[in-house]
């Protein structure tokens, strides 16, 4: 359980950027959509959504801080 929930705080930008990417993904294919149904990614509400998701996550993964790990054994 420890696990989890460090894991959830270490990645909780990363994962409410593809929840809202997610939401907005499948708007996109509700509002907008594709008439022809040849579109790769909005002619399915799955692929939208997915899509959505990944960007969003990876949008949202740019304003994650950084943090520097500290080397414990001194350079030579």
């Amino acid at each position: 359980m420890n696990k989890i929930v460090l894991f959830l705080k270490k990645n909780k930008l990363t994962i409410l950027g593809a929840v809202v990417g997610a939401l907005g993904g499948y708007l996109y294919f509700y509002f907008v959509g594709c008439s022809s149904g040849s579109c790769a990614i909005t002619s399915k509400p799955l692929n939208s959504t997915l899509y959505g998701a990944i960007m969003g996550a990876l949008l949202f993964n740019m304003f994650k801080k950084k943090t520097e790990k500290k080397n414990s054994e001194p350079m030579n």
